[in-house]
């Protein structure tokens, strides 16, 4: 299951978002239905998004990080890592994508607005533009197209 392109949702009545075609399609397949796996980033001012058939690659992910911090000489505190790819929120979503956020999964992301979607293979990430924007190099490609989504966005909304 990939996750590919780009897309913006503005925030609407409740806290609603609209997950996009292009990424409602693969989360349905993959939850086998419409449910919607959110968690934070473990690094970055954003959200991750995935359907449920990821978590069988969750325990896989633990182990190769384990085995590398070993023959790296470094610290791996299991019971964390597991903590933080397991702690995800699942969000059931209507035929037209449409979900609400919790009010802790807005504040995780920073998100006020409207939320860009960014695929990146097994995941994708869901971003407030203020904190895109504020990523440095090689951000460039998603910083413009959340830009361009964002001025779409906010022209529809004013017509609506």
């Amino acid at each position: 299951m990939g996750y590919s392109g780009q897309a913006f949702s503005l925030r609407g009545e409740k806290s609603r978002y609209v997950l996009p075609p292009a990424f409602r399609k693969p989360v349905t397949e993959s939850s086998g239905g419409r449910i919607l796996c959110i968690a934070k980033h473990e690094r970055w001012n954003c959200l991750t998004g995935f359907g449920l058939s990821r978590r069988g690659e969750l325990e896989i992910q633990i182990d190769r990080e384990e085995e590398r911090a070993l023959r790296l000489g470094r610290d791996f505190d299991r019971d964390l890592r597991a903590m933080q790819l397991y702690g995800f929120s699942q969000l059931p979503f209507d035929a037209s994508g449409r979900f609400v956020m919790p009010d802790h999964l807005t504040e995780l992301g920073c998100l006020e607005k409207g939320v860009f979607f960014q695929g990146a293979g097994s995941f994708f990430m869901l971003w407030s533009p203020v904190e895109l924007y504020k990523m440095g190099e090689g951000w460039e490609p998603a910083q413009a197209a959340c830009r361009q989504l964002e001025i779409e966005n906010e022209t529809k909304g004013k017509k609506a």
